[in-house]
């Protein structure tokens, strides 16, 4: 038995597990994947590594800075750009923005806060339920080969740190959850992205340096299938060949989010990336495509957190709250800590944002 079971790994569950553990409750993370961080995420690819979700760190507030300064001086952040390219109306302009990446893999800022936490990976929440001794029951269902973690998890709050979708799934009027509640939840929307991650011979490290491209980083904000592409080679202390990862449009991802042929998918975009940028970006040595579902909250509820009124202590947390984004989700996972410390020990926590 736990006093708190997050559910979910990603920024929000994160924050909110490690206020909590530090303040001295029992904290169990629960998280479908293999790894921690969420949208945070890398790949290994080809003996090389792709950024294949969040494209870089950069202040949006204090929450995300607090995070980049202490990432910073354990040397796990590094400054990638100081500004930002724009294609519009075929031409390219410089913005001035501070960009930071992890060298080791932008999954490293998961890893770090991560440490110290107990995390059942490989386990989704198939149901939820109250015992007879008023505390939550989850019922876990295995998406690994792992065994040895228990299949259900017993704890007195539960922080729900997932995109609304996927908390509705187990999250219902049924189990007593008021009906505004499960309407707010509702109401969030997300918009997908496709990512592609492409490889290409270490030849072509001699094109570039003749190109000698001043962008490392370029968005498509007018574009039908275009969202951003990134050189994501110049991440890496020691690249052996280009690496180039291409983020979709939400109109693109939504026509092609069911596609059973991915890589044709991803070949496409980046055929249209070709077009704009370097002619033989059409010609990867590999490439691997993800879909994200729910890459980017289109409309945030205007709270830090979702509390579920009337019911044992349960409350959603993430970027589906407040500000949206990294920024979004930090400050509601720290959030949501706050308020289940409230319904429980009322124990003195932290309250500054040091990470």
């Amino acid at each position: 038995m736990f006093d708190v079971a997050v559910i979910g790994a990603g920024m929000a569950g994160l924050s909110c597990a490690q206020r909590l553990r530090q303040a001295g409750y029992s904290v169990a993370v629960v998280e479908k994947s293999r790894g921690a961080g969420g949208r945070v995420a890398t790949r290994r690819v080809q003996g090389s590594r792709a950024d294949h979700g969040a494209r870089y760190l950069e202040p949006q507030g204090d929450a995300v800075q607090g995070l980049i300064e202490a990432l910073v001086d354990r040397h796990i952040l590094k400054l990638w750009t100081d500004c930002v390219w724009q294609l519009r109306q075929g031409k390219l302009s410089a913005i001035p923005s501070s960009c930071y990446v992890a060298p080791a893999g932008m999954n490293a800022v998961g890893k770090y806060l991560a440490e110290g936490l107990e995390i059942w990976f490989g386990r989704r929440v198939k149901a939820i339920s109250r015992t007879d001794s008023q505390m939550w029951h989850l019922s876990l269902e295995v998406t690994d080969d792992n065994l040895d973690i228990p299949q259900e998890l017993i704890a007195k709050a539960v922080v729900v740190a997932i995109p609304a979708p996927q908390a509705l799934m187990f999250l219902n009027s049924e189990m007593g959850f008021s009906p505004d509640f499960i309407d707010k939840l509702r109401s969030v929307e997300y918009d997908p992205c496709i990512t592609v991650m492409a490889g290409y011979s270490a030849a072509r490290k001699s094109d570039l340096n003749n190109l000698n491209p001043q962008w490392k980083s370029v968005s498509f904000p007018e574009n039908s299938d275009l969202a951003w592409v990134g050189l994501d080679s110049t991440k890496r202390l020691d690249p052996q060949q280009p690496v180039f990862v291409v983020h979709s449009s939400a109109n693109f991802a939504d026509r092609h989010l069911e596609s059973a042929d991915l890589a044709t998918v991803g070949q496409e975009l980046l055929d249209r990336t070709s077009e704009y940028l370097i002619p033989w970006l059409k010609q990867p040595e590999w490439l691997q495509v993800h879909r994200w579902r729910y890459a980017f909250c289109r409309n945030p509820l205007p709270v830090s957190c979702l509390a579920a009124e009337g019911t044992l202590p349960l409350v959603c947390a993430g970027d589906l709250c407040g500000e949206g984004q990294i920024e979004g989700a930090l400050r509601s996972g720290l959030a949501a800590a706050n308020w289940v410390n409230s319904q429980l020990q009322d124990l003195p926590l932290d309250a500054s944002l040091n990470w």
